[in-house]
């Protein structure tokens, strides 16, 4: 039985048969496009488990496939990780600004490639921990996978997901980015600062009335606000 089933998006057929071979080794089921609106086409009808998304595709470029996966109820959930030549900053936080989980730079290891994958998928399972906690407006059910404020819900990705349940378990305690990174993380994944504070950025827009729960303890970490 297979790990899960991946979709890759990527118009480089070497770099496709790449990554094919390495996840059809460690028995991850893939399936292939090579330009963005097939690749949003696939995810919508397969609702593969993971996506692995390059940035430069012909058709529709990977951060438009990424904004509409994410806009979409039905693909929303599924996390990505993104492959892009180009290794400027501003191109690793604009992608987990839209929603991606990670962010990997060609020339990549297929075999650093698969720990993230192995990563994500672990992070991606419901957390047990904790089945409900209750915080002012806010409700986070881990069993359903699911948050509301004030009654309504919020769409989260499987990260922002995991970073607001690690946070909101701990009220009053601040946390240091290497804390939430390892929380998560959950594996040697290659990850950085700036990681954290990209999602805590999107999962403040997205908690709207209950954005201000969320502090910055400058030079440290963050905080999720006490109830008083």
């Amino acid at each position: 039985m297979a790990k899960g089933n991946i979709l890759i998006i990527e118009d480089d057929h070497d770099i496709v048969d790449l990554l094919a071979f390495n996840l059809q080794e460690e028995d991850y089921e893939t399936h292939e496009a090579f330009d963005g609106r097939e690749g949003l086409a696939l995810a919508g009808r397969l609702q593969p488990d993971l996506v692995i998304l390059d940035i430069m595709l012909p058709e529709m470029d990977g951060f438009e496939v990424c904004r509409e996966l994410k806009a979409d109820k039905s693909t929303m959930h599924i996390p990505i990780i993104m492959l892009s030549a180009r290794s400027q900053e501003t191109d690793k936080v604009v992608g987990l600004e839209l929603g991606a989980d990670d962010y990997v730079t060609k020339p990549f290891s297929p075999r650093e490639l698969i720990a993230r994958v192995r990563a994500i998928l672990r992070r991606h399972r419901p957390i047990e921990d904790t089945p409900e906690i209750l915080h002012g407006l806010l409700t986070l059910d881990s069993v359903k996978h699911k948050v509301t404020i004030d009654g309504q819900t919020v769409d989260l990705t499987s990260t922002e997901f995991k970073l607001l349940a690690c946070m909101a378990g701990k009220p009053g305690q601040v946390l240091s980015r290497d804390r939430i990174l390892n929380a998560i993380s959950d594996d040697e994944a290659m990850v950085c600062d700036r990681t954290v504070d990209a999602h805590i950025k999107s999962l403040r827009r997205k908690l709207g009335l209950c954005k201000d729960y969320i502090e910055t303890v400058r030079g440290i970490g963050y905080r999720f606000k006490e109830v008083v």
